[in-house]
């Protein structure tokens, strides 16, 4: 007996693993993350499949599941949104499944944010403007260390992605203009690769309210950055005087 964390992806249900795929095709009992997971993804479920919507669950009940099915010899697949390495509360159920001897193996998905980039057909890094990505998030209920502030993270002049914070982006952006500049491009999307994907675009300067007027309150992610604009240098990989293990330069 296995339990699966596996990865479904941002949304849209081709963009689940063919591996995750096979292990909910296969797995006699499902637990997935209720909302944050879209339920086209259960109807690869086997015939007869119990399945749980961890919604609603505390971590006991999600392990009381988990050890049951272990005592029957059953597969577990727990399903998670996006990428489960990413805010995915797996460590905890790890830690569990590792005090209980319940062997378990992680299945990666596409995160929300590679979603996001797509959505916007933006590449994140970019010769000459930044080639290092933040992914982070805002204290709220659960609190973020004061040496991650946006303050602090803004002054490496990164590309940077905020994840359950859209809420709070009126916040983030006083905090956030002091190390980017009022200028710098933004860009908030939400429910990415989802049927109602949306997305809204400016700076700093203009994004709160631009957001607010959409009516977007939750399920999005905030993306800022240079990179953003789409200008920087060419990438030297397909510049005919750059010599790689694959290729010499020519004239």
């Amino acid at each position: 007996m296995k339990v699966y964390f596996v990865g479904a992806g941002p949304g849209d249900p081709e963009l689940i693993t063919l591996k995750g795929k096979a292990v909910i095709e296969r797995c006699p009992v499902i637990i997935y993350a209720g909302s944050l997971v879209n339920p086209a993804i259960l109807s690869w479920a086997r015939p007869g499949a119990a399945i749980h919507d961890s919604a609603s669950m505390t971590l006991d009940e999600v392990v009381a599941v988990i050890s049951k099915a272990h005592k029957e010899g059953h597969d577990v697949a727990r399903v998670h949104s996006g990428d489960p390495a990413i805010y995915g509360a797996i460590a905890e159920q790890m830690q569990r499944l590792d005090e209980l001897g319940i062997e378990y193996e992680v299945v990666p998905g596409v995160s929300s944010f590679l979603a996001s980039a797509a959505a916007l057909r933006k590449e994140l890094t970019a010769p000459g403007v930044t080639q290092t990505i933040i992914l982070t998030r805002m204290g709220g209920r659960t609190p973020a260390p004061a040496r991650e502030d946006l303050e602090h993270l803004a002054r490496i002049g990164a590309t940077l992605v905020i994840f359950l914070s859209v809420d709070k982006l009126r916040d983030a952006v006083g905090k956030l203009a002091p190390g980017y500049g009022y200028d710098t491009p933004v860009r908030v999307v939400y429910r990415a690769s989802w049927p109602d994907q949306k997305t809204v675009e400016g700076t700093l300067a203009d994004i709160a309210d631009k957001v607010e007027a959409s009516g977007i309150t939750k399920t999005a992610l905030i993306l800022v950055g240079r990179a953003l604009a789409g200008t920087g240098e060419a990438s030297r990989l397909y510049d005919k005087t750059f010599s790689h293990g694959f290729r010499k330069a020519t004239p």
